[in-house]
C-alpha cells in the first residue's frame, strides 16, 4: 500500500524540476527513461474548483489550450501535475514547428503527464518518484481521456532505446532516478536529459539584414555570464516565419553588440566571418529571444554545421541556455 503524508496543501504554482544536460545516460536498476518530448512544459493546477495551466515561466497557457485546461477539469481537488503540451505532426511524432502552428494546421494537441508533486491537497515532493508517478496514474489521470495522457517510463535497454529513437528521429531520452524526490526548480542530476537527433536552443543576439527584414540570425549561448556567438542561420525560415521573428525584434534593438567573442577574424569559420568590417553590417537585439535550433554536428572549431531554425521558444529563459552537448 502507497502511504503519503496528511492532506492540506493548497494546490498553486511550483517550478517545475529540471533535468540536467548529459552527453550520455547512465544504467542500472536505479534508473528509468522517459521520451524527451518536444514541447512546451507546463504545470496544470486545479485548486477551489478552478483549472490552470501555467507555463514553465508561470504564464498562463489556458487561453491558448482551452481543450487541455478542460480535459483537466475531472483533476482531483487540490492537485498539481507536472507534464508537457505536445502536438504531433501528420506521422504521429512530437513537433514543436507543429505545436507552434496548431491553430493554422488543426492538428491535436495533447498534455503529456508525468509527476504529480501535489495530489489531493498532499505535498508529494518528498515521495520518491516511482510513489508519485503510482499515484499520478492510480489517483490522478484515471478518469482522465484525450486530450491528457500519461508520458509512461518506457521499458527497454537504454541501447534499444537510443537506437529507436534516432530511427524514428525523434528529440532523445530523459533518465530519471526512480527514488529521487521532486526538487522544484533546480537541476540536481537526479534527472538528466540527452539530445539524440541534434539541436538546441540558442540566443538570437541580433541579425543580417536582407530584403525581408533579416538575410540570417545571429545565435550563441551562455557561458557563466558571457554570451558566446556560435553561428548565421539562414535555413528553415518561410515567409510567413520570417515575418513572425522579426515582428519579435520590435523594442529590442540595441547599438552595442551582446556577443563576447566578437569580431572574429578573417580564418575563423567556412563562409564570412564576423570581422569588424563585417559587424557595422549587422543589427543587435538585446538577448531576450531564445530559438530551437536544429543541426548536423559540431564542428572541431566549436561551430555548426548545415543549422536550421526550427521556432522561437517562449518558455525558454536565455539566460539559461547553455552549450548542450
Amino acid at each position: 500500500m502507497i502511504r503519503v503524508g496528511p492532506a492540506g496543501t493548497k494546490a498553486r504554482f511550483i517550478e517545475p524540476m529540471l533535468a540536467l544536460a548529459a552527453q550520455q545516460l547512465p544504467e542500472g536498476p536505479q534508473w528509468g527513461y522517459e521520451l524527451k518530448l518536444d514541447g512546451y512544459r507546463a504545470i496544470a493546477i486545479k485548486s477551489a474548483g478552478r483549472i490552470q495551466l501555467r507555463s514553465r515561466r508561470n504564464n498562463d497557457f489556458s487561453g491558448r489550450y482551452p481543450a487541455i485546461a478542460q480535459g483537466l477539469s475531472g483533476l482531483p481537488a487540490e492537485t498539481v501535475l507536472d507534464g508537457e503540451v505536445v502536438a504531433l505532426d501528420e506521422e504521429g511524432r512530437p513537433s514543436f514547428n507543429t505545436l507552434q502552428n496548431f491553430g493554422s494546421l488543426k492538428l491535436p494537441v495533447f498534455y503529456y503527464a508525468f509527476d504529480v508533486p501535489i495530489l489531493g491537497g498532499k505535498d508529494l515532493r518528498s515521495e520518491p518518484l516511482e510513489t508519485r508517478r503510482a499515484l499520478l496514474v492510480s489517483k490522478a489521470l484515471s478518469k482522465l481521456k484525450d486530450p491528457i495522457r500519461y508520458s509512461p517510463e518506457l521499458e527497454a535497454s537504454l541501447t534499444d532505446l537510443v537506437k529507436s529513437v534516432r530511427e524514428q528521429k525523434l528529440e532523445g531520452l530523459i533518465a530519471k532516478r526512480r527514488g529521487s524526490l521532486y526538487e522544484s526548480g533546480k537541476r540536481s542530476g537526479a534527472w538528466l536529459k540527452m539530445r539524440i537527433n541534434k539541436g538546441q536552443e540558442l540566443v538570437i543576439g541580433g541579425y543580417v539584414p536582407g530584403p525581408h527584414v533579416f538575410d540570417s540570425l545571429l545565435v550563441g549561448y551562455y557561458e557563466k555570464r558571457r554570451l558566446i556567438f556560435m553561428a548565421k542561420v539562414r535555413n528553415g525560415f518561410t515567409p510567413a516565419l520570417r515575418q513572425k521573428v522579426a515582428r519579435s525584434f520590435r523594442r529590442l534593438g540595441v547599438d552595442k553588440c551582446p556577443f563576447d567573442n566578437l569580431p572574429e577574424p578573417k580564418s575563423a569559420r567556412r563562409g564570412k566571418a564576423l570581422t569588424a568590417e563585417f559587424m557595422r553590417e549587422c543589427c543587435w537585439l538585446r538577448p531576450e529571444l531564445v530559438a530551437e535550433i536544429e543541426f548536423t554536428e559540431w564542428t572541431e572549431s566549436d561551430h555548426l554545421r548545415h543549422s536550421k531554425f526550427v521556432a522561437l521558444r517562449e518558455d525558454k529563459d536565455a539566460r539559461e541556455v547553455r552549450k548542450e552537448f
